[in-house]
């Protein structure tokens, strides 16, 4: 087994969970969703929550074949276990928090989302900026930084992120969701 393979194994689970975590908020939704139907009540799951649970998901992919592309430079020692844990176990949280664990207590989802959507949207610009700082540490890596398009679309990115998590309108931050969702879709694309 390569160094590779032993840290991306914790890796992997953490960030495997964490995708685990966005899809049994969406089940648990639906299933409240359904059941407000069943009792003629009322219960919306919104366009924001399952926006921000696509974006997550796409940007914990992102971070999944970063680590690939690292995988040259991954050394087994104390502080790379500990520095995998610390981050993977961030983006567990972030994903954890984008679905109520008890959905039928909100009318609308949308307003679970306006209660987490710092705090999820800071917690990956916290990941994104250690990713950043791990790439500039390591020179192979740093590499990959210097081209423009790279700065761009980190830019679009984080400014995007920015506005989503202040922006209280709700028409703006589904268009905010939605480019941040589209800008993902584009770098997989490209």
């Amino acid at each position: 087994m390569s160094d590779f393979e032993f840290v991306f194994a914790l890796y992997s689970l953490l960030l495997g969970l964490s995708m685990v975590e966005l899809l049994g908020g969406l089940g648990r939704a639906l299933e409240a969703r359904f059941a407000a139907e069943a009792e003629r009540e009322k219960f919306a799951i919104g366009w924001l929550t399952p926006l921000l649970a696509i974006f997550v998901m796409l940007d914990l992919l992102s971070f999944w074949s970063a680590a690939w592309a690292a995988r040259g430079d991954i050394a087994v020692s104390s502080k790379t276990l500990m520095a995998v844990a610390a981050f993977a176990s961030l983006y567990f949280l972030a994903a954890r928090l984008v679905f109520p664990s008890h959905p039928e207590g909100f009318a609308n989802l949308d307003t679970h989302y306006f209660r987490v959507r710092r705090i999820v949207l800071g917690l990956l610009l916290v990941l994104l900026g250690a990713q950043l700082g791990y790439y500039m540490s390591q020179p192979d890596l740093a590499a990959n930084l210097t081209r423009p398009l790279a700065w761009i679309m980190t830019l679009v990115l984080v400014v995007l992120m920015v506005g989503a998590m202040w922006i209280s309108d709700r028409r703006w931050s589904i268009v905010l969701l939605t480019a941040l969702v589209a800008r993902s879709v584009v770098i997989y694309l490209i």
